[in-house]
């Protein structure tokens, strides 16, 4: 069996990522970089989610699996997130703030 801890995290607060747009498995790949990078970095990232307009399995996928390697906060998840993250019960797992300022100080 498999356990996946979380990356320390560097000194300092989590970056924030600000994507805007549509995600699915042919444009994630530089999102899918960003969030790398930031979790390699400091461990994690605040995902500013206002602008994103769409999401796809491949979208939900990397949600999920960052969640579970490093400090993923999805702040102020736009309509369309939130109805991806909430029809497959990811709301119960992931950690949703309504605002940046509410997930940098959590």
């Amino acid at each position: 069996m498999t356990t996946h801890e979380p990356k320390p995290a560097a000194p300092g607060p989590l970056p924030v990522v600000a994507p805007q747009g549509d995600f699915d498995e042919d444009t994630l790949p530089p999102l899918e970089a960003r969030i790398k990078e930031a979790v390699n970095t400091h461990g994690g990232l605040i995902l500013d989610a206002g602008n994103i307009t769409f999401g796809d399995s491949t979208f939900l996928r990397l949600l999920l699996s960052t969640h579970q390697d490093a400090d993923l906060r999805i702040a102020n998840p736009s309509p369309a997130v939130t109805r991806l993250i909430s029809i497959v019960g990811a709301d119960q797992v992931l950690p949703i703030h309504p605002t940046v300022e509410a997930a940098l100080s959590a």
